[in-house]
């Protein structure tokens, strides 16, 4: 007898999970560094455009082929493509996902160690920004605090995903996420209350639509590809974990909202509490890790906010690495009948030691470079250049055009001929997302990673 596959236990679950997987780093890390190099509002305005014609198509697209097929990756586009060239195509994105998992692991890492700086006091001392660099690369020449810090990471979300969908992914989810927005309102509240945090709203609702360049549209573009884990095979196995009787649109729509939301949250509360100190938020990467610890060092409470902040980056970073190990666990799993919790020992144990490079690649691994980027900016470069963007394409292509819009529109409806019948534009929407919009400027993002990174 052929044991049930896991599911989720309510839509608020599935909602809240996915929802999980799609705020990250993304939202809190790139998209106010974004929005403070390239125009303020007017690269806001051109985001929710991009999410229009590229992301939520994507992000439908995948969770509409593991709804429909009730399998992984690899198994669900072999099902709605036909062949095995689908299939390899559904295989690599689980592939990317592990990737993925593996840099993002040493990456969050450094977020948790900071996390611990910040509780013993270490961020909120800083008399001048070179005490801020030094300390940074000092943390960050040391291999064995990224490497011990990549290793607790991986442990904490491997001991969620031990549990299963329901006990560990759903319940953490449940209380992960809420908590989450409470620290993010948290951050916007005190950020609002800062002297000069009205220059910060100024600038973040102001648009400067001469900063709108070619290289703008393409971020913006590949912004709203990326930030709802599109092409990893994530979607397709949280999806194949949703009940077919389920108002598809209805449950997705909501997690793109608070998606957008805690991109535009962060960058109201990054905004206000770095100019309360006369800075602006356009440092790039370096931000979390140099700009802000300088801020919180010179503003009142900056102990307290400094906790709140990492706390905040490190929620986002376990629900999104969750996700991304998630669909090796389940192609062992549904493709090779293993044990759960085998499988998620092998894919955590793999994650953390494929990370290992990159958990090094600032301290002994740092002069190990090929053209000037270390293992770390290569992986990184392979996953976030190549792999994502293909994986995404292959899901819009699969449902536009190889299974068919019309077929996939039947799909679509199940659990939701009434919602449709109340908005038939969608029909139109979906048809032109999935068939043009949605394959073109995903192209056009991965020619112009391409082009950038070679």
């Amino acid at each position: 007898m052929t044991k049930a596959r896991e599911s989720w236990g309510s839509k608020l679950g599935f909602i809240l999970a996915v929802a999980g997987s799609a705020i990250g780093l993304a939202n809190i890390w790139r998209f106010p560094y974004m929005v403070g190099s390239y125009g303020g509002a007017a690269f806001i305005i051109l985001y929710l455009l991009c999410l229009l014609l590229i992301g939520f198509p994507a992000f439908m697209a995948e969770t509409l082929i593991g709804r429909t097929a009730q399998m992984s990756p690899g198994a669900a586009f072999r099902k709605l493509g036909g062949n095995r060239t689908w299939e390899n195509m559904g295989k690599m994105t689980i592939v990317t996902g592990f990737i993925v998992s593996s840099f993002y692991s040493a990456v969050a890492g450094w977020i948790l160690g900071y996390l611990v700086e910040a509780l013993l006091g270490r961020l909120t001392g800083f008399e001048t920004t070179d005490q801020v660099t030094a300390h940074y690369t000092a943390l960050m020449q040391h291999p064995l605090w990224g490497v011990s810090f990549h290793l607790l990471f991986i442990l904490l979300c491997g001991a969620v995903l031990y549990l299963g969908v329901r006990a560990g992914i759903e319940r953490c989810s449940k209380w992960m996420m809420p908590l989450l927005f409470i620290v993010l309102f948290y951050l916007v509240i005190t950020g609002l209350m800062m002297p000069n945090a009205g220059a910060g709203l100024r600038f973040l609702l102001t648009p400067d639509w001469t900063a709108i360049t070619p290289t703008a549209v393409v971020l913006a573009l590949g912004q709203a590809f990326f930030t709802l884990s599109v092409g990893q095979g994530t979607l397709v196995t949280y999806g194949s974990y949703f009940s077919p009787k389920e108002n598809l649109v209805q449950s997705c729509f909501p997690i793109v909202l608070m998606d957008t939301c805690v991109s535009l949250l962060s960058a109201v509360a990054v905004f206000t509490i770095v100019f309360s100190v006369g800075m602006e938020p356009n440092s790039g990467p370096g931000l979390i890790f140099q700009t802000l610890p300088w801020v919180f060092s010179q503003v009142s409470g900056g102990y307290f906010l400094a906790i709140m902040f990492f706390v905040l980056v490190l929620l986002a970073a376990l629900t999104s690495e969750i996700s991304v190990l998630e669909p090796v666990i389940a192609y062992l799993v549904d493709e090779h009948g293993w044990k759960r919790k085998r499988a998620v020992l092998a894919a955590a144990s793999g994650a953390f030691l494929l990370g290992v490079p990159s958990a090094l690649s600032y301290s002994v691994l740092r002069n190990f470079t090929l053209w000037d980027k270390t293992f770390l900016d290569w992986i990184e470069l392979l996953a976030s250049s190549l792999l994502i963007p293909l994986g995404g394409l292959f899901a819009v292509l699969l449902v536009g055009w190889k299974w068919g819009f019309v077929n996939a529109f039947v799909s679509l409806k199940s659990g939701s001929d009434a919602f449709f019948k109340r908005y038939p534009w969608l029909e139109n929407y979906f048809w032109f997302c999935f068939k043009f919009s949605a394959p073109i400027l995903i192209v056009i993002v991965f020619l112009h990673a391409i082009y950038s990174s070679f």
